[in-house]
């Protein structure tokens, strides 16, 4: 059974950056094994939509035959004001908006008011639009914070914010340590491995502390020849019933299961990605033997080690 299913409404002259911010860690979830995430691209004329930067995508499948999704994702383009005009095509997406969490980015948001779903909702927009978009839409509560969300309906004005509003979601969805693990491939320094104070470890929006970061990045860093509790303790100075409370905290798991699944992903990734057979995998992620690599493997994400298995 798929955990989440996502449809994604691409409209003309859409912007690519939008549209990775909102889909690259749902792939990142996928592909570290967390969740089986699936998505669907759709056009609202089912035909192909090339993006503002000349990128050309063609969708999955027509809008008739699309089901209901857990997630929509609406990238607006730079035409949205003749998608309103083309009222016939624009209200053919309608039915697909009507199910699931719906995150709007971009000139999205416009184009859902057009079509009354935030009607006496609260919503936003790109800054550029805002005063326009409130006098347009007079029934809608229009706003120029960061993101909004309102019920099921979930606005935003560019590509920073759509990171932002996903990251929620997936940490709303499969738990604070599966969104911070999505927002360490986008938002974390890797060469910014040590447990120095002064490091300058990029937040998560102010989800975890700069303690919690520091002891992941540290954690990353010795996935070969990991440390006990005890010298994480240490490391951060406190406890280790202290260090336990503030992973359970801050991330909904021990350190310890945490550190483990840190070194179950880059095994994933090295099966996937290299020829290395699992006993030098095995080795160069913190575990004695194959077999309890595969052991462990099974039981974190339930499935074997496919070693040399493509990633796509």
């Amino acid at each position: 059974m798929t955990d989440l299913t996502v449809n994604i409404l691409l409209s003309k002259a859409y912007s690519n950056m939008v549209l990775a911010c909102l889909l690259e860690p749902l792939r990142v979830v996928r592909d570290s094994g967390h969740a089986d995430v699936r998505w669907t691209i759709l056009t609202a004329d089912d035909g192909a939509v090339v993006s503002s930067s000349g990128i050309r995508v063609e969708p999955n499948t027509p809008l008739r035959q699309a089901g209901p999704a857990d997630l929509v994702l609406m990238v607006g383009g730079d035409e949205f004001r003749a998608e309103v005009q083309r009222h016939a095509g624009l209200h053919r997406v309608s039915p697909i908006l009507r199910s699931g969490v719906v995150i709007g980015a971009a000139s999205a948001p416009w184009l859902m008011a057009a079509l009354g779903l935030l009607d006496g909702r609260r919503a936003t927009v790109h800054w550029q639009l805002s005063e326009e978009f409130a006098e347009t839409f007079p029934k809608v509560d229009a706003t120029t914070t960061r993101f909004v969300r309102d019920g099921r309906f979930w606005t935003c004005g560019n590509a920073a914010t759509a990171l932002d509003l996903i990251l929620l979601f997936i940490e709303e969805r499969f738990g604070p340590a599966v969104a911070y693990d999505a927002s360490a491939m986008f938002l974390q320094d890797s060469a910014q491995t040590d447990l120095d104070p002064a490091s300058p470890l990029p937040r998560l929006r102010g989800q975890t502390s700069d303690t919690v970061q520091r002891l992941v990045a540290h954690m990353s860093d010795t996935l070969e020849t990991p440390l006990r509790l005890s010298a994480l303790a240490r490391a951060a100075n406190m406890s280790e019933r202290s260090l336990s409370r503030l992973f359970k905290r801050e991330l909904g798991v021990s350190p310890g299961r945490y550190y483990q699944v840190l070194r179950l992903a880059r095994a994933r990734d090295l099966g996937a990605n290299t020829r290395l057979s699992v006993e030098e995998i095995a080795l160069r992620c913190g575990f004695s033997s194959a077999s309890g690599l595969r052991k462990a493997y099974r039981n974190c994400f339930g499935t074997s080690l496919r070693r040399g298995a493509p990633t796509v």
